[in-house]
């Protein structure tokens, strides 16, 4: 009893317990995740130069190549399009002709200042200016003199050292106004067609142009005539053909002394900026994005047996690069936490509080997590076959018109076979979600898929016959034509006849769905013991050799079977139950009573009844054993965890009454316990299982009545759904009032029908008294011995009133 209790409890935790659920949830993340990113647990070989391939290795993704050689021709490219920077010093020119009027003007003045002073001295006295022209001595010198001590000074002014027949020559000239502006002038022509220190350097950029930079204003301009500056040596040539008109009306000592003063003066102006080139090409070289190539989504980097070369090696490298463990492992994390939210939500909002899903909570999350596993694989693997076929075919095939005949809306078919429509559906949107990440997260993949696979189960929810599978495929053909013609057009326009191998791989993967669908529901069913209603139609067939037997050892429960099997048919039909699950579980409720059916007394002849010898005690354990037989025959005949639920289930916990009288009347009332002489349940937890139970007792109590008419069958059944009812035996199946009350009209109407009487037929006829009286007692008029119309019962505080009237 310890290992039983034990074993329940075991059972019990594992078919409700939260944890597991938790378990599934995580457990089911992990592997979508894996699904997902499968180069998580894959370890990557490392491969060198000339290595032979161990396998063959196609790329998980779509990734993209750096060509390093292009990316650095384009670089060099680039940076030959620099054009060069030169700084144009253009305020020198002016800066040098001041400095050679400074130091003309200086000394000019000086003598200027010294003659002036010597007509206001004696013809003796010699007169000494300084530098400055300020302060003046009475010296025994000469003005000449005195400008040969001031050479150093005007050297230092004019920026170059004087020979001193060239200074004789300027004292000569009294540094003479019109030579200074000469000299400036033939200076600033020079200088202002600019001079650049190395013109060889400068020449090299003739094909592109130079930009030239005010080094003041940093105003730039592009110069292409690059030989209209001078060089050092061209620019002191330059100064003779410059200067020779400016030149012409003076001596030609003073035209060699100018010539030799501006080609001392000149300086290069154009200078190369080497910082700012060498800046601008850094800024060039950095806008240039590097040259990629893109390798798809399976295609194949490496063939099993191939020598690994340069390239093969370079996309291994960056593969591996790309998709790195931390980077990975990051995006994975990201995923898994997406779909866990998803998962969640979904179960909180459309799974968690549906009725049929709580009876067998965990088992059907474990079911829905199998089925939606092995739809992600079978994704997972289209990926790739659909890269592979759309290159290794001989017709121009693309791999998104491949991917519209994938059968994912089998995953939903089959789900709404198993457990109804109102799971099915959110579970093709968690399906369509996950596909969709799996296909690049396309949105239109997402809309497809749920689409299709929601239409899918709701054209599967009333399969009865192998036929639906194939008319539900071609409905979802249809469905899946519409669909990707408007995905087709939305992404890429009219395709024109390319719409054509669309329209054929969608119309392939609705029938692709119903033949899937058609095997791998059985599957499913043998796995998690289910049971659709094709195998109740089955199981619903009289000759099936479990219901013959039935017949031949226990005739009188056959027939009680066969009834309550119709009766609960009709009630399920009328209060929106199964009705063809709730008439297999009619038929086989009762089939424990194979083993000892002369103990059960509609199999009893000739008014023997095997009870009269027994204790009550012992007749209860007789009757309670045919629960348990009945679930042990329906495990050896695999009737299914449904109708094996609802055999253990369709007496509850109800009172064995008439042992329980007998024993009372045998003990005492106070030596019997109650509890002792009731069922072990558990209660009807369905309503094909309620239905069971009140048509079990319904139906048995109908074949005691004495007379039954329509009133005292109505009054009978609502009699005793009012004793179950207040027993509380169908607390926990979801009967509601209203239910009771069309489930109490269709049993009177068929009872009725069942104990309809019959019209007087002419034949053995006798009169008696002057009246003709019928022999035959089958078709006499009801005797009104008992009346159970409810009429003078007792009004107990548990009875429905008006059960079942019209």
């Amino acid at each position: 009893m310890n290992i039983e209790q034990n074993n329940k409890l075991i059972g019990n935790f594992f078919r409700s317990s939260t944890s597991i659920r938790w378990f599934i949830l995580i457990g089911f993340t992990i592997i979508f995740t894996i699904i997902l990113y499968p180069t998580l647990v894959i370890t990557k070989h490392s491969y060198k130069l000339g290595d032979v391939a161990e396998r063959d290795i196609k790329a998980p993704k779509d990734f993209f190549i750096e060509d390093k050689e292009a990316t650095e021709e384009n670089r060099k490219g680039i940076v030959e399009k620099v054009l060069t920077v030169y700084d144009n010093n253009a305020s020198l020119a002016e800066k040098l002709s001041r400095q050679v009027e400074q130091a003309f003007t200086k000394l000019r003045e000086i003598s200027e200042v010294y003659k002036e002073n010597q007509d206001k001295t004696s013809p003796n006295e010699e007169i000494k200016i300084n530098s400055d022209g300020t302060n003046k001595e009475i010296k025994s010198l000469s003005l000449n003199d005195q400008l040969i001590q001031l050479k150093e000074s005007f050297e230092e002014k004019i920026g170059f050292t004087v020979t001193d027949d060239a200074y004789n020559l300027l004292i000569k000239e009294k540094f003479s106004i019109n030579l200074a502006n000469l000299i400036s002038k033939i200076l600033s022509d020079i200088m202002n067609n600019g001079v650049v220190i190395n013109k060889d350097i400068l020449l090299k950029e003739s094909d592109k142009g130079i930009i030239l930079r005010d080094v003041e204003t940093k105003t730039e301009q592009v110069i292409y005539n690059l030989k209209s500056f001078y060089g050092p040596d061209q620019a002191k040539t330059m100064v003779r053909i410059i200067g020779q008109p400016l030149l012409k009306d003076i001596n030609y000592d003073l035209v060699n002394l100018a010539v030799t003063f501006v080609q001392k003066l000149i300086q290069p102006n154009i200078t190369l900026n080497t910082n700012e080139t060498e800046e601008r090409k850094k800024r060039a070289v950095e806008k240039i994005k590097p040259i990629l190539y893109k390798i798809k989504a399976g295609e194949m980097l490496l063939r099993e047996g191939e020598i690994i070369n340069k390239v093969q090696l370079l996309k291994l490298k960056n593969l591996q690069t790309q998709t790195n463990k931390e980077h990975m492992l990051a995006i994975s994390i990201g995923a898994a936490m997406i779909m866990l939210c998803l998962l969640i939500f979904t179960y909180i909002l459309h799974i968690n509080h549906n009725s049929r899903f709580a009876r067998n909570h965990n088992k059907n999350l474990i079911a829905m997590a199998c089925m939606l596993i092995t739809v992600l694989l079978f994704a997972r693997v289209s990926v790739p076959l659909s890269e592979a076929l759309t290159q290794n075919s001989t017709f121009a095939n693309s791999s998104s018109s491949i991917i519209f005949g994938i059968p994912i809306a089998s995953g939903a078919m089959i789900i709404c076979l198993l457990l109804g429509l109102d799971i099915a559906i959110p579970f093709a949107m968690v399906t369509a979600a996950c596909t969709a990440v799996i296909f690049q997260s396309s949105f239109e993949i997402f809309i497809y898929f749920l689409l299709n696979s929601t239409m899918a189960a709701y054209w599967i929810q009333n399969c009865r016959e192998r036929k639906v599978f194939i008319k539900a495929g071609l409905k979802i053909g249809l469905v899946n034509i519409a669909l990707s013609t408007a995905i087709s057009v939305y992404l890429s326009g009219f395709l024109g006849f390319k719409i054509l191998e669309v329209w054929v791989f969608a119309f392939m993967g609705g029938i692709v769905a119903g033949i899937v669908t058609a095997g791998i529901a059985p599957l499913f069913e043998i796995a998690f013991g289910y049971t659709t209603d094709i195998t109740l139609l089955e199981l619903a067939n009289l000759e099936r050799p479990i219901i013959r037997q039935l017949m031949l050892e226990a005739p009188g429960t056959y027939h009680h079977s066969v009834i309550v099997g119709n009766m609960v048919e009709a009630a399920a039909a009328e209060i929106g139950a199964n009705p063809l699950l709730a008439k297999a579980c009619g038929y086989y409720h009762d089939i424990g009573k194979i083993k000892k059916p002369l103990y059960f007394i509609e199999n009893q002849k000739n008014g023997k009844n095997k009870h009269d010898k027994l204790a009550p005690s012992m007749s209860k354990h007789i009757l309670v054993a045919h629960v348990k037989d009945g679930v042990e025959i329906a495990k050896q005949n695999k009737l299914g965890l449904v109708i094996i639920d609802t055999i253990r289930q369709h007496h509850g916990t109800s009172l064995i009454s008439y042992f329980y009288e007998k024993a009372k009347k045998q003990k005492g009332e106070d030596a019997v316990k109650v509890d002792d002489y009731r069922y072990p349940g558990p209660r009807p937890q369905t309503k094909e299982a309620g239905l069971v139970m009140l048509a079990d007792v319904v139906e048995a109590a109908s074949r005691a009545l004495d007379n039954p008419t329509p009133a005292r069958i109505q009054g009978l059944v609502q009699n005793l759904i009012n004793k179950i009812f207040s027993d509380g035996q169908i607390d926990n199946c979801e009967l509601t009032l209203k239910d009771l009350h069309k489930i109490a009209k269709t049993f009177n109407r068929i009872l009725s029908g069942i104990h309809h009487h019959r019209i007087d037929y002419p034949e053995k006829s006798s009169s008696i008294n002057g009246k003709v009286k019928d022999e035959s007692p089958d078709r006499q008029q009801a005797k009104q011995s008992q009346d159970f119309s409810g009429h003078g019962t007792e009004k107990g505080s548990g009875h429905l009133k008006r059960l079942g009237l019209s």
